[in-house]
């Protein structure tokens, strides 16, 4: 029986626009345009059934044009999709600009993701599972919930906290096995728990892996895992911390790296829950093959495309 994993998060409509370089306050730039189906739950949720993970997705909607393509695509993608209609709010969406260096500036409008609810949850959702996912881009009340509910149920807890947000409740991370931030979370998170008030992005870098584990300890979490771009990752365990390094490609659209990481993450724990280093290896390849394509959803590889991948990058 393949491992299931449960991803609760956000479906959102992107509406993508390429352009040379970022419009500045005032000037308007022109660009090729395209739209297609995101969320950082959902793009999760994508790559880790592309890599043949039993994906169940659970969000919400609106009653509308984007919710009814989201349900489309969800079977095609072979998702198990349970998405929650909150009438009177839209579909969420994004506009997602991309420049000539591959780099992204997005603005997300949350609509009925925001206005999902603990009883949205059906009680039976992760009987089954070995891995639940959640991030900061719905209500961040369902992730405690879900958590709790999980904790109950033996399952392994896995949050990526994306967007940091105003109202972020750290108490969540006692109800955490895994936590999954960028670089930026990292900072945020730290300053919130008051283990560094110095601490940014550019002295993040310098850290040597001794005071990087020495921090992430600091966390309370049992795994600590940061995503640092091109270099790679860093996994903090209990007893060790390592830098997994990153593969190198040439970037079209970073947009999603990081959804294509979480979801090429749990795929290959789900299936070897102990290796957690391997299972990081395999996320940075998951990363690396989607910024080679354009999009979010549409970029995450398949399995046959990762195979290919890491037999040409040993």
């Amino acid at each position: 029986m393949t491992p299931r994993v449960v991803i609760v998060g956000s479906f959102v409509q992107d509406l993508c626009f390429n352009c040379e370089h970022f419009p500045a306050p005032g000037e308007t730039t022109l660009g090729r345009f395209f739209t297609g189906p995101g969320g950082k739950g959902s793009n999760q949720a994508v790559a880790a059934a592309r890599l043949g993970a039993a994906v169940t997705f659970i969000g919400a909607v609106g009653d509308d044009a984007f919710a009814a393509g989201a349900r489309a695509f969800h079977r095609r993608e072979g998702i198990r999709s349970i998405l929650i209609p909150k009438r009177g709010y839209a579909t969420a969406a994004a506009t997602v600009l991309v420049d000539a260096t591959a780099q992204n500036e997005i603005v997300v409008a949350l609509g009925a993701s925001a206005r999902i609810q603990p009883s949205d949850i059906p009680p039976a959702a992760l009987r089954g599972s070995r891995i639940v996912v959640c991030q900061h881009e719905a209500n961040p009340r369902i992730n405690a919930h879900v958590f709790r509910l999980a904790r109950k149920q033996g399952v392994t807890t896995v949050l990526n906290p994306a967007p940091m947000r105003g109202d972020f409740d750290p108490t969540i991370l006692r109800h955490t096995d895994i936590l999954i931030p960028n670089e930026t979370e990292f900072v945020q998170l730290a300053r919130a728990l008051k283990l560094s008030r110095s601490l940014d992005e550019a002295a993040l870098a310098k850290l040597d892996s001794v005071a990087l584990q020495k921090l992430c300890r600091g966390f309370g979490v049992p795994t600590v895992i940061v995503t640092l771009g091109s270099r790679g990752c860093f996994v903090s365990l209990a007893d060790r911390g390592e830098l997994v390094p990153a593969f190198k490609v040439k970037p079209v659209d970073t947009t999603g790296a990081g959804d294509a990481f979480v979801g090429g993450f749990v795929a290959a724990l789900a299936r070897s829950p102990t290796h957690v280093i391997a299972a990081a290896r395999q996320a940075n390849a998951v990363a690396a093959l989607s910024v080679t394509k354009p999009g979010t959803s549409p970029s995450m590889p398949t399995a046959k495309e990762l195979a290919r991948f890491l037999k040409t990058h040993a």
